[in-house]
């Protein structure tokens, strides 16, 4: 990604529900309190997260170098069959975990790791294999990944479209970094990544260090002809993705912990995003975006759309804080002095839930 350019709403049709203005502070905590309790119930601290979670259909990629001999060198990776081991299903104390106290799904990733090709960022992320367990097949093969309706060989790939929801809380943030840049203090916690090094959709959580609330925030990448000319467009949820340490904290956010929930719905050619701020409560709130991947992203000549290409969802903690400083976006110059210095990012699934 070598550009940034500021939000456009052209495109997103934007809907949002009413908040109950009577919901006092106090109760809307209890509330919040309450439904966490309930969606726990539904979750055994003991188990690992493959055995709350439907994982059937998801490998993991975590922040440190993996031990395989066949990927000497590179970024763990844990297949799928792995990852759902009958007997001894995948767990890491460190990266990924269930959380011992109320069975959340945990991902953790530090700023500076050993991480995927073509990004600086290390993750601890899934990835959807609609193959499943057949290894044979590989990543890129059309069978393990999804299109929309346009695309004129939609008949050889694993789908058309699919869904993806998750509830979850963003616990932690990194708190070193240039805060002029978007990037950080941020972290990534779902997307649909294309075949290339573009995106037509990242979910982004963000929260300057002296801001009591986060932005929510997702981007449109603009797929162009020459990869070189990309960049993204910001659409903001609740929050602001450009705000700087000087701004006032975004009182319409999301505290560290706070419950929010998304849905991303790929149908025919519509990317359906639904937001969810404090479900579950009297000032549940929120907001629905729709976008024709077919087609260019309107007051974006460049952008070719999505029609041709070939996607798949992803899901976690995918830190966007890096030590680079040179870039003038994506290098934000964050330190990686521990998790005991607050250098990393932490996110909590409550729910995961893949339709495709």
């Amino acid at each position: 990604m070598t550009k940034f350019k500021p939000s456009m709403l052209s495109l997103a049709l934007l809907a949002s529900c009413a908040v109950s203005t009577a919901t006092s502070a106090d109760t809307l905590v209890e509330q919040q309190a309450a439904y966490k309790a309930k969606l726990t119930q539904k979750l055994d601290a003991t188990l690992a997260p493959a055995q709350n979670f439907d994982l059937s259909k998801m490998k993991i990629n975590l922040p440190i170098a993996d031990h395989k001999p066949a990927r000497k060198g590179q970024v763990m990776e844990i297949e799928v069959d792995e990852l759902n081991d009958k007997t001894h299903p995948y767990t890491n104390h460190f990266w990924f975990y269930t959380n011992p106290e109320n069975g959340a799904m945990v991902m953790t990733s530090p700023n500076t790791a050993p991480t995927t090709k073509n990004s600086s960022n290390a993750r601890s992320e899934l990835r959807i294999m609609l193959r499943g367990e057949k290894t044979e097949i590989g990543p890129k093969h059309p069978s393990n990944n999804f299109v929309v309706a346009a695309n004129p060989n939609k008949d050889k790939y694993g789908a058309v479209g699919g869904q993806m929801s998750a509830t979850l809380s963003v616990d932690w943030v990194s708190t070193s970094g240039d805060d002029s840049k978007f990037p950080t203090h941020s972290v990534v916690v779902g997307q649909i990544h294309g075949s290339s090094k573009v995106e037509p959709l990242k979910i982004y959580y963000r929260k300057l260090p002296n801001h009591e609330h986060g932005s929510l925030f997702w981007n449109y990448e603009i797929f162009p002809k020459d990869i070189n000319d990309r960049y993204d467009v910001p659409i903001p949820i609740w929050g602001s993705a450009e705000l700087t340490k000087a701004d006032a904290n975004p009182d319409n956010g999301i505290k560290l912990g706070e419950l929010f929930s998304y849905d991303v719905t790929v149908a025919d050619n519509i990317m359906t995003l639904t937001f969810v701020k404090n479900p579950g409560t009297d000032a549940a709130e929120t907001k629905v975006f729709k976008t024709d991947l077919s087609k260019p992203y309107p007051g974006h000549p460049l952008d070719q759309g999505y029609g041709n290409d070939w996607m798949y969802f992803k899901v976690g903690a995918y830190n966007q804080c890096n030590q680079g400083t040179k870039h003038p976006v994506w290098g934000t110059g964050c330190t990686n002095n521990g998790i005991e210095a607050g250098d990393y990012t932490q996110v909590s699934f409550y729910e995961l839930d893949l339709k495709q």
